[in-house]
């Protein structure tokens, strides 16, 4: 094994946000700064993100002249997550969410970031909003990047598809081009790519450095003041996932970075850092591909969903962490192949009206989405029933008592299109949920709620649902400065954990969108801060 000839001020494994965001925190402190990357690409799954971050009280939302406050983020996030044993860390997110963005928004590689509404989550509980307090980076063109945005990891569609990138970085991918520019920027930040952590260097009880494999072989760094570790969850473990989750769930049905593997998370275990919610993931429903792999789904406008039995189960728009713990849970309660797979059931009007599967409804359905098994059709719902494996009579029951929630505009099973969330879910694939913003789709809705419209149109579909994620939430037990914590609650000096390498501060929930970045930025922030003795 050869030694690197430097040493640096700190180490961080893992180029997703909180990685490239903390190392450009780091290096603008003048801290020397090495990012070793696992793979050829920075950014991980933040990549596939739309790239926003839930921090209440931040000074996008006012800038928005929306009416919001720290203490009425604080109110809901408590009753949210409904944890006493999480408050202090919830507190040190929502404060570090706060300056982080007054600081990032003082390099010129971050212009000022913008408040976009998406609902909070939870509706129903105190402190919770309509207009949500979510915020997103501006979009940077490619040009703009360079060589930097050759870097840069692919949408999951084009990774998985070839989709054509645009000319503009988006989203997650905005985020991750503009930190790392931030971070090169500063002349204090090293990237190593193409290397993945193997170990982490004790001396005295204090982690001073990593064992890393590169693509010269195997190769030591050292770091005077800290070691951060941001290498995300172990999503495409499937041995974690055996031994933790006990769920018909395999790691190429999740939608996190292929190479999250767990690599910070063992690690950290191995020099006795203590676990938590290793059980847990942002779990959502996915739409099965011809490829065998789902992506994520974030909410319908049409059909239903049933389970193995026939059976209607969940509000099908509701927030998608929500769906995707009943569908775990229904399976774990029933036992493996009772409840899952679940199926989409569609008919011709809805297909004809919104498309499938990413494409417009002028695009002819592919035949390997048949080929496949993906998606099945059929001229009747007893034949639909046949094909996909469950009670024809239940099929049809179901899909007759949702018909009959459509005239009066009320769901009676599951209120679908009833909270702020179900209708930006039916205003974002195309069809508002208002009738005075329906500028996007002009169809005649079938009754006074948008989003319930009538599955009556033969030929009739069935998609594959599955359980999926978009990483794993369990990891190594933090303080509120991310140092990783012994089982007796001492820290481990010298070693720090952000993101999805973390247990989660938001614990099983998820409270709004922008929560997972929220979260590996916040910590990552205050992780570096730390170190830097601020």
């Amino acid at each position: 094994m050869s030694d690197n000839d430097e040493s640096y001020d700190i180490i961080i494994v893992g180029s997703g946000g909180g990685g490239l965001v903390g190392g450009y925190v780091a290096a603008s402190r003048g801290l020397r700064t090495l990012i070793i990357e696992k793979t050829d690409k920075v950014g991980g799954t933040t990549s596939y993100s739309g790239g926003g971050t839930w921090y209440p009280g931040s000074a996008p939302i006012a800038r928005a002249g929306i009416d919001d406050s720290v203490d009425a983020g604080r109110e809901y996030l408590r009753a949210a997550v409904n944890d006493p044993s999480r408050t202090a860390l919830q507190d040190a997110y929502i404060s570090a969410g706060i300056d982080l963005i007054d600081e990032l928004e003082k390099s010129s590689w971050f212009p000022p970031f913008e408040h976009l509404p998406v609902p909070d989550y939870f509706a129903d509980l105190p402190g919770a909003t309509p207009h949500g307090r979510t915020v997103f980076p501006q979009p940077i063109p490619v040009a703009e990047l360079g060589d930097k945005a050759d870097l840069v990891r692919r949408s999951i569609y084009t990774e998985r598809y070839g989709h054509t990138e645009d000319e503009t970085l988006l989203g997650g991918r905005a985020l991750i081009g503009r930190a790392l520019a931030a971070f090169l920027d500063t002349g204090n930040g090293v990237l190593e790519l193409n290397t993945a952590l193997s170990d982490l260097i004790v001396e005295n009880d204090r982690i001073v450095g990593v064992e890393a494999v590169g693509s010269d072989g195997p190769v030591r760094y050292t770091a005077t003041k800290g070691v951060l570790l941001a290498t995300g969850g172990f999503e495409h473990n499937t041995e974690l996932r055996e031994k933790y989750q006990n769920l018909p769930l395999k790691g190429e049905w999740s939608d996190g970075v292929d190479s999250n593997t767990g690599d910070g998370l063992m690690a950290g275990i191995a020099v006795g850092g203590d676990t938590d919610l290793l059980d847990e993931a942002w779990y959502v429903p996915g739409t099965l591909y011809p490829d065998g792999k789902p992506i994520f789904q974030s909410g319908i406008r049409s059909g239903i969903w049933v389970n193995a039995a026939g059976k209607r189960f969940v509000n099908e728009s509701r927030p998608y962490d929500q769906a995707g713990h009943v569908i775990r849970d229904a399976e774990r309660a029933a036992g493996a192949g009772t409840h899952a797979p679940a199926y989409w059931i569609l008919d011709h009007k809805a297909l004809s009206r919104d498309g499938f599967g990413g494409k417009s409804p002028e695009t002819p359905i592919s035949d390997e989405w048949f080929a496949s098994g993906s998606l099945q059709r059929a001229d009747t719902l007893e034949e639909l029933a046949e094909l996909i494996g469950v009670p024809a009579d239940a099929l049809t029951a179901s899909v007759e008592t949702f018909n009959g929630f459509v005239p009066g505009g009320v769901d009676g099973e599951f209120h679908r299109g009833e909270t702020p969330w179900d209708q930006m879910v039916g205003y974002i694939v195309g069809y508002a949920a208002l009738p005075e913003q329906n500028f996007l789709v002009q169809v005649e809705p079938e009754g006074p709620n948008h989003l319930l419209t009538a599955v009556d149109t033969p030929p009739y579909y069935a998609a594959t649902i599955v359980l999926s994620d978009i990483g794993t939430k369990g990891g190594l037990k933090t303080d509120v400065d991310a140092r990783v914590l012994r089982p007796d609650g001492r820290p481990i000096e010298g070693l720090y954990a952000t993101g999805n390498t973390m247990a989660a501060m938001s614990g099983t929930v998820y409270p709004g969108a922008g929560t997972p970045i929220g979260s590996t930025l916040a910590f990552a922030y205050r992780a570096v801060r730390h170190i830097a003795g601020d």
